[in-house]
């Protein structure tokens, strides 16, 4: 393959990348209850809806599991993983090993969008911590409920909050778990990250 059809390749599963985090931030927003009137919350299932809602049809979600996005999301990465072997000239892919990337890259991408949302919680923090604008309170709900159980256990000291510390380390821990179990995952990333 030639330097075009390498930047074309890298390009497209850039953009197929960035849909699959739009679909599993949909994922994480409907898990977390955001509110669904939220104009981020509409663009986001606006943009995502092609896909997800003749899924949702077939697959109904189960309580806040939204099962159907996540099948959206498997099916992208795996379209996008036989399109690069298929590209690479090493044909058809190991079923095995598509299926156990695609569900690494949709936990990496899980694991993404809270350690984004955590440092965007922070910066909010700093600077004006009383935000009424649609994305911050988005952001404060999509991390709540994973910053709830730590802050039960590890209280703040006086206007310090301690908990963002150790819900990161946490994420760093699930983050290096993942591409250590599926190395598959490093290999993808090295290649087209």
């Amino acid at each position: 393959m030639g330097a075009m059809g390498n930047i074309g390749l890298q390009l497209t599963t850039i953009l197929l990348q960035l849909f699959v985090y739009i679909l599993m931030l949909r994922f994480l927003l409907q898990l977390s209850r955001a509110d669904f009137y939220n104009p981020v919350t509409q663009s986001v299932v606006k943009a995502t809806n092609p896909l997800v809602a003749p899924l949702q049809g077939i697959l109904r979600p189960m309580g806040r599991f939204d099962i159907a996005t996540l099948a959206a999301a498997f099916i992208v990465v795996c379209l996008v993983l036989v399109a690069i072997g298929a590209l690479f000239g090493g044909g058809m892919l190991p079923v095995s090993f598509i299926a156990l990337t695609a569900l690494g890259t949709i936990l990496d991408s899980i694991i993404n969008i809270y350690f984004f949302a955590l440092i965007a919680m922070i910066i909010l923090s700093w600077v004006s911590p009383k935000a009424n604008h649609p994305g911050a309170i988005l952001v404060h709900q999509l991390v709540d409920p994973i910053m709830k159980p730590v802050r039960k256990v590890i209280p703040s000291i006086g206007m310090l909050d301690l908990s963002p510390i150790f819900v990161f380390i946490a994420l760093n821990l699930l983050g290096s778990l993942v591409s250590q179990t599926l190395p598959s995952l490093g290999m993808l990333r090295s290649a087209f990250g």
